[in-house]
């Protein structure tokens, strides 16, 4: 179970992924190096990895889209499909569903690319896969998808929140690719998005004057992006669901929005398909998951039909996979092999 401090920590990593550790200590009272020191054994156990994502949406691309693919396999096949979604990079979220058969993600993929082909470019060749449902997301509600979780508790203050911001609020500036010559630096990052200064300037051999200015250029423009991941159930939250929702068009964004508020609420988009509306809630237990359910969820009346799928295993987060219950580096970690005890 998160603890007060742990939990206002990865609140304040969320806000702010590379927020210097006296700013957070100065808020939350306490000092350097106890933020420090449980910022490092929250990492160091897998509970939270802070990671430099490049933005593939830089140059403003139109002809890509986000697609939310449900995947109905024969069970002894579900760990070698497993495998070549967790190691696909196009494949930003990955998850087995409850009974063993069904796997969900989320694919990068050209709008050009038949339905097919989203996933048949990234899968095995393989005559298991017995039904596929891809889905376009079609808008985010709420924060972007790499917004926080902070359903666990132990928020921040509105005033805390901006003091941790602070003076970080760059300006967006002209959109620009990296440079091969930031590889170093991104490569260090996408391992660990608070490598300091000083290791990115011995990475990349250039002063750590110059790193600040290219970072600072990277954020500006939005070239580089930052993911703050969770592990729920490392925090005392072990229930995982997808809710797929039925609303009527004319108040899918009003009700999206609301969902997307809700603290059991991690991601909220409209999508394409049967379902207009998706949501991952994250619960304590199944008590948890059906007070939500009947309460929260159950009092917004333009919600028509609604479909549960509970996660039984959760394979890869944005810029991490989960292997051994720890949060780890995709290209490091070896892909996690589901099986029916987690």
């Amino acid at each position: 179970m998160i603890d007060a401090l742990d939990g206002q920590i990865l609140h304040a990593l969320q806000i702010s992924p590379r927020v210097p550790f006296r700013r957070i200590a100065e808020v939350v009272g306490a000092t350097e190096q106890t933020v420090a020191r449980r910022y490092h054994r929250l990492r160091r156990t897998g509970v939270v990895r802070v990671v430099g994502l490049e933005n593939p949406w830089v140059d403003g691309d139109a002809d890509w889209a986000h697609w939310v693919c449900r995947i109905h396999a024969k069970p002894e096949r579900i760990t070698q499909l497993a495998d070549a979604l967790v190691r696909n990079p196009d494949v930003s979220h990955a998850n087995v569903l409850s009974g063993w058969t069904d796997l969900v993600c989320t694919i990068r993929a050209p709008l050009g690319d038949s339905r097919d082909d989203v996933l048949l470019k990234r899968l095995p060749r393989t005559s298991s896969v017995i039904d596929i449902d891809i889905d376009a997301v079609l808008h985010t509600f709420g924060r972007p998808p790499s917004a926080p979780w902070t359903g666990y508790g132990h928020k921040l203050s509105g005033a805390q929140a901006a003091r941790i911001l602070g003076d970080d609020r760059t300006p967006a500036g002209q959109p620009s690719r990296p440079a091969n010559e930031d590889r170093p630096m991104l490569d260090a990052l996408a391992d660990d998005g608070r490598t300091p200064y000083s290791r990115l300037a011995e990475r990349t051999g250039w002063s750590v004057a110059r790193v600040r200015r290219r970072l600072a250029a990277l954020e500006a423009s939005r070239a580089l992006l930052y993911d703050v991941d969770v592990l729920p159930e490392r925090l005392g939250y072990h229930l995982s669901a997808m809710l797929w929702l039925t609303v009527p068009p004319r108040h899918t964004h009003r009700v999206g929005e609301q969902i997307a508020a809700h603290d059991h609420v991690a991601f909220a988009a409209a999508v394409s398909g049967r379902k207009n509306l998706m949501a991952v809630v994250i619960c304590r237990d199944f008590r948890d998951l059906y007070g939500y359910l009947a309460d929260q969820l159950g009092d917004i009346e333009e919600i028509l039909t609604y479909e549960v799928s509970i996660r039984s295993q959760r394979l890869k987060q944005h810029g991490s996979v989960i292997a051994h219950g720890r949060l780890m580096n995709p290209i490091t970690a070896r892909a996690p092999r589901p099986s029916p005890t987690g």
